[in-house]
C-alpha cells in the first residue's frame, strides 16, 4: 500500500503541475521577482514556477532559500503549492514565514509517490492535522 500524502504546511491550491527533474535551491534557483528558475545548472532552467503547483524530488540547500521562498509569495512570483518526494524544512520554514507575515497560504505535501505529470491541473489540499491530498481535476 503506498505511503499516503502528509502536510507540512497547510493550504488549498489548484493549478498546473510543474515537475522539475531535480531538487531545487531556491536561493540562486529562483528569481523572486519573476518566479523563473534561474539556476543556469538546473535541467529545466528558465522554467515559471509562478503560479503553478511545484513538485520536485527534495529541496536543496541554503537555508537563505526560505527567506527567497517567502519573498517570491509575497512578490505573487512563487508557486501556488509545493509538492515534494522528501520532507525538506527549508521549503516548509518558507512557507509558514509567508502565511505568517503577510497572510497567504502555500501549502506543502510531502508524498514518496511522487508521480505528477507536469501540465497536468491538480488541486492541493493540505490540512493542519497533517492529513493531505492530490486531485486531478
Amino acid at each position: 500500500m503506498p505511503e499516503p500524502v502528509r502536510a507540512i504546511v497547510p493550504g488549498v491550491a489548484t493549478g498546473e503541475v510543474v515537475v522539475l527533474d531535480e531538487p531545487l535551491s531556491f536561493w540562486g534557483g529562483l528569481d523572486p521577482e519573476t518566479g523563473r528558475l534561474i539556476d543556469t545548472h538546473h535541467p529545466q532552467a528558465g522554467v515559471t514556477l509562478m503560479g503553478r503547483v511545484l513538485a520536485m524530488p527534495s529541496g536543496r540547500g541554503s537555508s537563505s532559500s526560505s527567506y527567497v521562498l517567502a519573498e517570491a509569495i509575497r512578490a505573487g512570483t512563487a508557486p501556488i503549492a509545493v509538492v515534494l518526494g522528501e520532507a525538506d524544512a527549508i521549503v516548509a520554514l518558507g512557507a509558514i514565514v509567508a502565511a505568517e507575515l503577510y497572510g497567504i497560504e502555500v501549502p506543502v505535501v510531502v508524498t514518496p509517490a511522487l508521480d505528477l505529470v507536469s501540465g497536468r491541473i491538480v488541486t492541493v489540499r493540505a490540512r493542519a492535522d497533517g492529513r493531505a491530498e492530490i486531485e486531478l481535476v
